[in-house]
């Protein structure tokens, strides 16, 4: 049962923290200072943008979510 419980976990603790990056994401871009993330043709820097790549490749992009906010 815990074998089949772990991935659930961690899909739901993904999903959670996209919506958390898209709500600060979000926060900051209304405050005027958007977070913005640019390495040679990827650009992110929409709320929307954040949350999907965290979503999507949250491995690479939670901790570049970090960096690009303190900037």
């Amino acid at each position: 049962m815990a074998v089949l419980l772990a991935p659930v976990l961690v899909a739901l603790l993904v999903a959670s923290f996209a919506i958390w990056v898209y709500g600060d994401a979000r926060r900051w871009s209304r405050a005027g200072t958007p977070v913005v993330f640019r390495l040679g043709s990827l650009s992110i820097t929409t709320p929307q943008a954040w949350a999907l790549a965290c979503l999507l490749v949250f491995v690479v992009f939670a901790p570049v979510y970090a960096v690009a906010r303190r900037d």
